[in-house]
C-alpha cells in the first residue's frame, strides 16, 4: 500500500524510502515504541521538547554519537508518524499547550537532515535516505495521510490490507 501510494499519487517512487516508511508505520503499531526515549529519572518521554532536552544534555556531556544518532531518528520518525498519518491528534494537543513552540515539520526535517549528516553511504540506512526523508518531508507527511485514508477505506478482515 506504502509503495502504492507513494509511486502512482505522490510521485517518489524510491523503494528504499517506501520500504523504511512501511516499515515505521509497522514499528509505531507498537505504543511502547513511541515512548522509546527517557529522562534521567527513567521517565519516558512523549514529547518533542523533552527528547530535545535529553539530546541537549547528552550533547553537553560528549555524549555517544551512535546514541544521539539513533535520537535524532526517533524525533524524525516520531515526528513523521504524528503529524502525518494522525495530525488531528497534533492539533488537539496544540489546543492543550504541548509543544506550542515546536512544529513538528521543522524538527523531523531538522533531525532527518543530522541523521543523514551523522550516517554514511555505506551503513544499513544510508545516509541519503535520511537526506530524502528531510527535503521530502511534506511529501512524506503527505503519502502518509493517502496510506491512512486508504486503510481506513479498506475491506474489515478483507486481506486486503499490506502496508
Amino acid at each position: 500500500m506504502v509503495e502504492d501510494t507513494f509511486c502512482t499519487e505522490v510521485g517518489l517512487c524510491n523503494p528504499c524510502l517506501t520500504e523504511y516508511l512501511a516499515d515505521l508505520l509497522v514499528k509505531f503499531t507498537h505504543v511502547d515504541q513511541l515512548r522509546c526515549i527517557s529522562n534521567a529519572h527513567g521517565k519516558d518521554l512523549e514529547r518533542i521538547a523533552g527528547m530535545l532536552s535529553v539530546l541537549e544534555r547528552d550533547e553537553a556531556n560528549q555524549g555517544e554519537m551512535e546514541r544521539e544518532c539513533r535520537m535524532y531518528r526517533h524525533i524524525g520518525d516520531f515526528s513523521l508518524f504524528w503529524a502525518g498519518v494522525y495530525p488531528e491528534q497534533l492539533k488537539r494537543e496544540r489546543s492543550a499547550g504541548y509543544d506550542v513552540l515546536l512544529s513538528f515539520v521543522s524538527q523531523g526535517k531538522r533531525s532527518y537532515a543530522i541523521v543523514s549528516e551523522m550516517s554514511d553511504e555505506s551503513d544499513v540506512l544510508p545516509a541519503s535516505l535520511f537526506r530524502d526523508l528531510s527535503e521530502d518531508f511534506e511529501y512524506c507527511l503527505y503519502g502518509l495521510g493517502l496510506v491512512r485514508k486508504g486503510w481506513e477505506h479498506s475491506e474489515p478482515g478483507g486481506g486486503d490490507l499490506l502496508i
